[in-house]
């Protein structure tokens, strides 16, 4: 029961029994401590050389991967603030798809430097405009050293994408990703005169276990894990014709429930007759306007499919909306929402509909050779369902820097440069600066520095030396100087060996760290609901038996 103290020394209650509450120092340096946990945690897994991490979820099902994004959506966060540096991975992984392991560890480097000045009698609140006044200077530095790129340059493009998957498993066939990745997102790419628009939804992705990661391809159309609907349906069809259908394809039932009384087997024979026809005569609709392809949401009556078989009618039943969605874009087609609407103005075109058979006994439906598709498949391969989850995850980051580049097209280098190079500018800046800000502004730059040191240490170096030493080089001007973490050495200009970064996610990863910083900061006061409180200390003890 929380007691507070009215004027005249009287306790009074005004929180619930059983309610916890923290506040003052001792809440925000909880809250540091935390932030300093998870990020110490996931540092090991920042760069090319990072380790992975083993993640088993109560099922028993077990995830190997050094992904920022996958490692934080898995962890089982039950403190606040923990919570807190989840929702700034995801946000990162959201907007940009990369940096989500840097946007963890800079958010706990930039609290934990925090706490040194809180334990310095330093107000958090003058901390925190120090933060807001050294993230617009380095905004500003990112934007003075980054370098503008062609969109045309696909060349530029793959190293970018060969960079975000330079951490991952697959690193070994980043050549080979990196073309599918370029090749996919400037298929997809749309330009209205001003901006690019590159919807990575428009990328499907399908995987099966077998065969190799070299063995991975796009498909200039849409590729379905689903199979034909009849087995005396055509496998292959050339000139598709293609009709969408958001629904069942069947009688439509009475909207009122209603009940049809039948005296004899006379009247039941004539019943499945009448119906036969009506069901006939909606095949034999398609069959006129030119249909031999049909993809159904929901279900196909049995009568049904045995026409579309005899009319030469390929059909696919239980297709997801998402899927039909993407038809609808690769192949020009419109979802329609009942059988008898379908018209020759809602279908699409593609060269080939096909079902094959991949990965052993696996069949899927391949749509192709469509003419301008604005949705396209990527379908993966690889030896193991582990090996196949990682290709995605890796793909993913790889199509996000690429699409990255078309939201902003400029890129600097990585390997911890731009962070030692806003380091530098911070503490020159710092210098102009009165007052106590000038101490949050350095321990900004200090946080930076923690990004280059960890890459050092991966690749084992000694991260104080490689710090000081790529504090000297870009106080010559070396901007680009870096640690080549591939092979284990500080190097004088990262982007000559092409480690290179969308400027847009540096620019998200220290905004969104500095956001997370800023908010854990300014909290004071924590209560923690008496139900909440009581489960974690019966957790507690069980965990203590």
């Amino acid at each position: 029961m929380s007691k507070m103290i009215s004027e005249n020394r009287v306790p009074f209650i005004i929180l619930k029994e059983g309610t916890r509450r923290t506040y003052g120092r001792e809440a925000q340096l909880n809250n540091i401590r935390v932030a300093k946990i998870i990020a110490e945690a996931m540092k090991t897994s920042l760069g090319p050389r990072g380790m992975d991490k083993m993640l088993v979820d109560r099922l028993g099902n077990v995830i190997v991967t050094n992904d920022g994004a996958t490692i934080m959506k898995l962890i089982n966060a039950k403190h606040p603030v923990a919570k807190i540096l989840v929702e700034a991975a995801l946000s990162q992984d959201a907007e940009v798809g990369d940096g989500t392991t840097s946007v963890v560890v800079l958010l706990g480097e930039l609290l934990a430097k925090a706490e040194e000045l809180i334990r310095k009698d330093v107000h958090p609140v003058t901390i925190i405009d120090g933060y807001k006044k050294a993230i617009s200077k380095a905004i500003e530095v990112l934007d003075k050293i980054s370098v503008p790129v062609s969109l045309s340059d696909k060349n530029i493009l793959k190293k970018v994408a060969k960079t975000a998957m330079a951490a991952k498993l697959v690193s070994h066939e980043a050549d080979y990703l990196a073309e599918i990745a370029v090749n996919s997102v400037m298929e997809i790419a749309e330009n209205d005169g001003k901006t690019w628009n590159v919807d990575l939804d428009n990328i499907k992705i399908e995987k099966k276990v077998g065969s190799y990661i070299g063995d991975s391809f796009i498909v200039k159309g849409v590729v379905l894990d689903k199979e034909v609907a009849h087995p005396d349906m055509p496998r292959s069809i050339t000139h598709a014709t293609i009709a969408l259908l958001d629904g069942a394809f069947e009688i439509r039932k009475a909207e009122l429930n209603a009940k049809l009384y039948l005296e004899n087997a006379q009247q039941y024979k004539q019943f499945l007759e009448e119906r036969e026809e009506v069901i006939q005569g909606m095949v034999n609709k398609l069959a006129e306007i030119g249909v031999n392809v049909l993809f159904c949401r929901m279900r196909i009556d049995e009568k049904a499919e045995h026409f579309m078989a005899r009319k030469g009618i390929m059909a696919v039943k239980r297709v997801k909306r998402s899927d039909l969605e993407k038809i609808a874009k690769a192949t020009g087609a419109r979802i329609v929402g009942r059988p008898e609407e379908i018209s020759k103005e809602d279908l699409g075109k593609a060269k080939l509909v096909e079902e094959r058979r991949i990965g052993g006994e696996d069949k899927l439906i391949f749509i192709e050779g469509c003419e301008n598709p604005k949705a396209i498949s990527v379908l993966i391969r690889g030896a193991t369902k582990e090996v196949t989850d990682e290709v995605e995850r890796s793909l993913i980051d790889a199509l996000s820097a690429v699409k990255n580049i078309f939201i902003e097209n400029k890129i600097i280098a990585g390997g911890g440069a731009p962070e030692m190079e806003i380091a530098l500018a911070l503490r020159d800046y710092a210098r102009s600066l009165s007052g106590k800000e000038q101490l949050a502004v350095e321990k900004f730059a200090d946080a930076l520095e923690s990004i280059p040191a960890q890459l050092a240490e991966s690749c084992g170096l000694d991260p104080i030396e490689a710090v000081v030493t790529l504090r000297a080089m870009h106080s010559r001007g070396e901007v680009w100087a870096g640690v080549d973490v591939s092979n284990g050495k500080l190097v004088h200009d990262m982007y000559s060996i092409n480690v290179l970064e969308p400027l847009v996610v540096k620019k998200h990863v220290l905004k969104t760290a500095v956001e997370g910083a800023i908010m854990i900061l300014k909290i004071d006061d924590i209560v923690i609901a008496s139900s909440v409180a009581e489960r974690e200390d019966l957790e507690a003890e069980k965990k203590e038996e």
